[in-house]
């Protein structure tokens, strides 16, 4: 008796399979929330990204999609924009987005919003190229499409277990994955468990509370880098034990991650893994949320008809889980039939940008390059192009801007690691334009009257400054110029 008794102590008193109501009800409201912060972050700079006078106009994107791939363009890159893309096409999109969102977030016709909001950042995702490729990008993708399958309850109220199940597996692969990476990269930093003492300098965009942090005595950078591997790696199997030791795991993750963003802008990347982390919980987790949540029992429908639902949905979240673990940790493996099957449900798949690998920062950089942009009138007196959030004047502290991620701010930081990609030269033709839709990516413009008739591009090394010089001199930055990046061009040059 007694040996039962600890049993169900350490079980947490759960010998039946815990309730996540109040876990789905959560979750898909915080889904809403994360939505609406994507698309309202995308429409505030869509048309300096995509639009017609932007740096990758959408329309251009498309035929030449259409030119490579054919009739396979439209299956290989599923987009809404196919039906028009047009500047007014790309804002009303993100408008129908962030209203699909606050219906989503306010628990309005979930079964309809979840897929609707998915296919709305999926149009934006499948064509936006460099802009829309971070991995926060696919996991809202994979996180959406997977909680599609909990609209459909059973008739216990319970989110069907399929659903439940793909989204677990989710968390488990986020998480774990993201520590195999650091590994098997083989870089010292993180064998030697010193990825923190560049990490915080060399991230894209720290912010101030990561300045100090850089200035941690190096034992305690050592003992955070360890703590981080032991977390990703660790973590996600006590998601898988009892009830006490979930609520471990879920506080350990949920805790990386408010320090991840308290010392970087991660855009929703931080907000949605700990969203993603309620799934480690039950419903006794969140007796907190009272009578805010009041789950019913659904109608209950013909059995058969609830046998036939249960069993299709379990078919989709058997075919997206194995595809998930496929691109995670088996691709290009295997022979015979089931290797063959295998590829062909990857190539099905993989229009859908919903099956992923995770794992940010698996090389650690050491050092800070980065871009400066100069517009001349007469190619002798060089004026520079304020960003809006990444390093410019040394003076600049490091800004508070997550979850909005300015993605060109970030692509530059990209950009500085090697030769220029290939907007980088479109970009410069829209300064020389003065197109309002791309100077309103920057902080400042210094030629508010007419656009200059040169731009260049210079290549710096960064680095914070020390606490002594901060207080002495106000700058959290010095910088060290390296050498031309993009040489001097005028209009001509950039159209030729």
């Amino acid at each position: 008796m007694s040996i039962l008794s600890a049993l169900r102590r350490l079980l947490g008193r759960a010998a039946a399979p815990p309730s996540r109501r109040l876990v789905r009800w959560l979750f898909l409201r915080g889904l809403g929330g994360v939505y609406l912060v994507a698309f309202s972050s995308l429409g505030a700079q869509v048309l300096g990204l995509y639009g017609s006078r932007g740096i990758q106009p959408i329309h251009r994107r498309l035929a030449r999609l259409r030119a490579r791939l054919g009739r396979d363009a439209y299956r290989l890159a599923p987009s809404l924009l196919w039906l028009g893309s047009r500047d007014r096409d790309l804002v009303r999109l993100c408008r129908a987005g962030q209203v699909c969102s606050g219906a989503l977030m306010l628990g309005l016709a979930p079964r309809l919003m979840t897929p609707a909001v998915w296919a709305l950042y999926l149009s934006f995702v499948s064509v936006g190229g460099d802009f829309l490729s971070f991995q926060w990008d696919a996991l809202l993708l994979e996180t959406g499409l997977s909680a599609s399958l909990l609209g459909a309850r059973a008739p216990s109220g319970e989110p069907r277990r399929s659903g439940v199940a793909l989204l677990r597996w989710l968390l488990f692969r986020l998480h774990f994955q993201s520590g195999l990476v650091k590994l098997q990269s083989r870089d010292p930093r993180w064998r030697r468990c010193t990825a923190c003492v560049y990490h915080y300098e060399t991230q894209p965009l720290p912010t101030r509370l990561g300045w100090y942090a850089f200035h941690l005595p190096r034992p305690v950078q050592v003992a955070s880098t360890a703590a981080a591997l032991g977390i990703e790696l660790g973590a996600p199997f006590l998601t898988l034990g009892p009830r006490r030791a979930r609520r471990v795991g879920f506080a350990a993750m949920a805790g990386l991650q408010a320090l991840i963003a308290a010392t970087g802008n991660y855009a929703f990347f931080n907000l949605l893994t700990t969203l993603l982390s309620v799934w480690a919980l039950d419903d006794d987790s969140l007796r907190w949320l009272g009578g805010a949540a009041r789950p019913r029992r659904v109608r209950r429908a013909p059995r058969w008809l609830d046998r036939l639902a249960g069993g299709v949905e379990g078919a989709l979240a058997a075919a997206l889980g194995l595809a998930s673990a496929l691109a995670a940790f088996g691709r290009g493996r295997g022979v015979g039939r089931p290797a063959v099957a295998a590829a062909r449900l990857e190539r099905a798949v993989a229009p859908l940008r919903s099956s992923n690998a995770y794992g940010l920062f698996a090389v650690m950089t050491t050092s800070r390059p980065e871009i400066a942009i100069e517009g001349s009138d007469d190619g002798h007196t060089w004026r520079e192009y304020r960003f809006r959030y990444k390093p410019s004047r040394p003076e600049d502290p490091p800004r508070w801007v997550a979850p909005h991620q300015p993605r060109l701010d970030w692509q530059l930081w990209f950009a500085a690691l090697g030769a220029p990609p290939g907007w980088f030269g479109a970009l410069l033709r829209r300064l020389l334009e003065g197109s309002p839709e791309v100077l309103r990516l920057f902080g400042e413009n210094p030629f508010p009257d007419r656009p200059p008739r040169y731009v260049r591009a210079l290549h710096y090394r960064y680095r914070m400054t020390d606490l002594g010089t901060r207080r002495r001199t106000g700058a959290w930055w010095r910088r060290e110029l390296v050498g031309p990046y993009f040489p001097i061009c005028t209009l001509a040059d950039a159209r030729g």
